[in-house]
């Protein structure tokens, strides 16, 4: 979605309503997150196209960033963020804490399927249970925060393998699916459904599910709630990523 420009001058456009925010702040925000990870550099015709503002407006905030080396421009006449723009970002990692956005949406899960939900994280040949959330019914798989597991049982495990590149089946077929489901596999009692979480430049972080017990979690059961774990995999990734829940981190 371009955000368009109209023809009014910029100062007539410095402040609007409370809700929206000032402006020119959101424009310049705009400018920042036209880039990514696989574009260090970018043309003025390409901020352009990116955000949807005429070339002047662009390059009026080009240059009110670069004022605070927020972006830099090369030789060429191409832009690239600078020193103040990865400034922010360190600042971020350094006081960005995983369990402040794992933990409401495995909330968000468990309230949206009535079961047990985990995220899971691989280290070396086994599985973490990083965070969770168990469900509302009185009966339930209950596993504590820690605990270790093996990757080749159980969809947790066989997603982490699948998205981490494992050959052959059924990880073919995972890839193909996007997510994993297991019926007794690890424990005969237990069933579950998972999908993959990546971070940053789509690099695989863990897998979030649902798990339950087999005798209600049937195939059928894990079927009709893949669409509310595939969703939460998504908004999780996008939390990791930095992307806002309505897809601002980059305009396109």
């Amino acid at each position: 979605m371009f955000y368009q420009m109209n023809n009014m001058d910029d100062s007539k456009n410095a402040e609007s309503t409370p809700e929206d925010g000032v402006i020119a702040v959101r424009r310049a925000m705009r400018v920042l997150e036209a880039f990514g990870g696989e574009n260090a550099y970018l043309s003025l015709a390409e901020l352009s196209r990116r955000t949807g503002y005429h070339r002047s407006t662009v390059l009026r905030l080009a240059r009110t960033l670069a004022l605070d080396d927020y972006l830099a421009q090369q030789p060429d006449g191409s832009w690239r963020l600078a020193h103040a723009a990865g400034w922010l970002g360190a600042c971020y990692q350094a006081t960005f804490n995983v369990h402040d956005v794992v933990e409401p949406m495995l909330r968000d899960l468990s309230i949206a399927t009535g079961e047990s939900a985990t995220f899971y994280v691989r280290e070396g040949n086994q599985r973490i249970c990083v965070a969770r959330i168990d469900g509302s019914k009185s009966i339930r798989h209950h596993v504590r925060v820690g605990l270790t597991l093996p990757l080749e049982l159980g969809s947790p495990g066989r997603v982490l393998l699948a998205f981490s590149g494992a050959e052959g089946e059924p990880y073919e077929s995972i890839r193909r699916a996007g997510y994993a489901t297991s019926l007794g596999e690890r424990d005969p009692e237990v069933s579950s459904i998972s999908a993959p979480v990546y971070g940053i430049q789509w690099k695989l972080l863990g897998a979030i599910g649902i798990s339950g017990p087999t005798s209600r979690l049937t195939s059928q059961m894990l079927i009709k709630h893949k669409e509310a774990v595939l969703s939460a995999a998504s908004s999780m990734s996008r939390a990791m990523m930095g992307v806002r829940q309505d897809g601002a981190h980059r305009r396109r």
